[in-house]
């Protein structure tokens, strides 16, 4: 049996901002739309993966509240250091920024973590080995 990870699906308490959030934060584009008003469903990707892994954002939505020490998050991987300094810069600029820049122990790698406009933490790293920026670490 195959068994592939194919998409995460979360709620979205203000799914335009959201979407501009994912836009902005992590270049990723609709692939797929359905629905109107509170049920409005949107498929997002990142350039070349919409075949592989979408992030879904369902419409309708409360904003998240966070535990202090609560660590869920989920990732996206950058090419460079310089990547994920731009982005905190950017994160902290307009807000969001959660977690500062911090270099972990392997496999974690350089990291910052930022709140999309619902609450949920993204994290952008460095050095994990994962995903197409694995090799340049």
């Amino acid at each position: 049996m195959t068994v592939a990870f194919t998409h995460c699906a979360l709620q979205a308490a203000d799914l335009d901002r959201s979407i501009a959030f994912y836009a902005r934060y992590c270049c990723m584009t609709i692939v797929k739309e359905h629905g109107e008003g509170p049920k409005r469903v949107v498929w997002l990707a990142s350039p070349g993966a919409d075949m592989h892994f979408v992030l879904v954002l369902l419409g309708g939505g409360r904003p998240r509240q966070r535990d202090a020490g609560d660590m869920t998050h989920y990732g996206f991987g950058v090419a460079t250091r310089q990547d994920v300094d731009r982005i905190a810069a950017q994160a902290k600029t307009d807000g969001c920024l959660l977690w500062e820049p911090f270099e972990y122990a392997p496999p974690t790698g350089y990291l910052c973590g930022v709140l999309d406009p619902t609450g949920y933490v993204v994290e952008f790293s460095y050095g994990q080995p994962l995903g197409p920026h694995a090799d340049n670490a």
